[in-house]
């Protein structure tokens, strides 16, 4: 005894609904574990700048260019999902924000496609909380 045509066709019928029904879940797990990617990028770039901090007066402001004129990191993270960006720096803190690549999958990720962190006077602020997986 075999299968007909109907029987088939209605099997793909059900299987193609559930995986529709799944899919938009995987994404957001999918994009929940790639802000794992920031988070490492910006936690590479907390070190960098206390590396930083204990050779000079402030903190850097520059990136991208090697030492000694900046903190000689790249503009992306380590897997490319973020492109990073140190907005403020002086003599007792900095920011740095970890922005999901326009057009990429993150980009999508409602709520968290910009990751910050916000040092000021030795403390640290990560923002948005929800983004930050503990």
């Amino acid at each position: 005894m075999g299968f007909t045509l109907v029987e088939m066709v209605v099997a793909l019928a059900i299987a193609a609904v559930v995986a529709a029904m799944a899919y938009p879940s995987y994404m957001s797990q999918l994009r929940k574990s790639r802000r794992a990617d920031a988070a490492i990028a910006l936690m590479q770039v907390e070190q960098a700048q206390e590396r930083w901090r204990g050779a000079h007066p402030g903190y850097a402001l520059e990136l991208g260019a090697p030492p000694p004129l900046g903190l000689g990191l790249g503009a992306a993270s380590a897997s490319g999902y973020y492109l990073l960006a140190v907005t403020a720096a002086d003599a007792t803190g900095y920011a740095v924000t970890a922005t999901a690549v326009p057009g990429s999958s993150q980009a999508g990720d409602a709520g968290c496609t910009t990751l910050a962190v916000t040092v000021r006077h030795g403390n640290a602020l990560r923002t948005p909380a929800q983004c930050w997986s503990r």
